[in-house]
């Protein structure tokens, strides 16, 4: 059994050193570009070995995945709390709090839109079958928001499929703009965009 160093255990050490490079990847990958990062690289912003980062990620790929999934969960968990704490409120409220918790999740950290929808765009297979869970599951959320509203009486009944996954587009859409203008647009120009444009999509007849 492996002891602990100066009062710190291995397995929290190895977590430390995960931490750390994913940390490293979100800089380097949004800073660099992570078709021209090295791993050499990572493992110097993060201060580990490079037998350090192959005990965690089997490729910069690898790391890669994860950050990407690591955003949109975050996000995804920070929307489904904020729903279900709202619990019977009307579908105005419901699609605002939707997004604007979504928006500033995302964006928090302004690396993240980059390496969500710049960075992690046709780096590898595994990663595309990822994006495309990531928004089968975020358009899912959507048409289920859409149906309750249609249920209440304020849309009309019908298949939401599409329009969810065109929500979904959009919203990427909207949020590279942001990550990428300049000078910096306001989150807050971004999350009426959007709100606006799910209420219209939803409850137009």
């Amino acid at each position: 059994m492996a002891r602990a160093y100066a009062g710190v255990s291995p397995e929290q050490r190895k977590a430390d050193r995960r931490a750390k490079l994913l940390q490293a990847g979100l800089a380097l990958f949004t800073s660099t570009g992570f078709a021209a990062t090295r791993i050499t690289e990572l493992c110097t912003e993060a201060g580990v070995s490079t037998r350090n980062f192959y005990e965690e990620f089997a490729s910069k790929e690898d790391l890669l995945r994860e950050l990407h999934d690591l955003i949109n969960a975050t996000a995804f968990t920070e929307v489904r709390t904020a729903l279900t704490e709202l619990g019977t409120a009307d579908v105005e409220t419901r699609v605002a709090t939707l997004l604007d918790v979504f928006v500033r999740t995302v964006t928090a950290d302004p690396r993240a839109p980059r390496l969500n929808y710049v960075e992690a765009v046709g780096v590898n297979a595994e990663i595309e079958q990822q994006h495309v869970r990531w928004v089968n599951t975020w358009a899912e959320f959507i048409e289920s928001e859409a149906l309750r509203a249609a249920a209440a009486g304020v849309a009309p009944q019908r298949s939401y499929r599409l329009t969810a996954i065109a929500l979904v587009g959009a919203i990427t859409g909207l949020l590279r703009e942001w990550q990428a203008h300049q000078p910096p647009l306001a989150v807050d120009e971004i999350a009426t965009e959007i709100r606006e444009l799910m209420l219209a999509a939803i409850t137009r007849p």
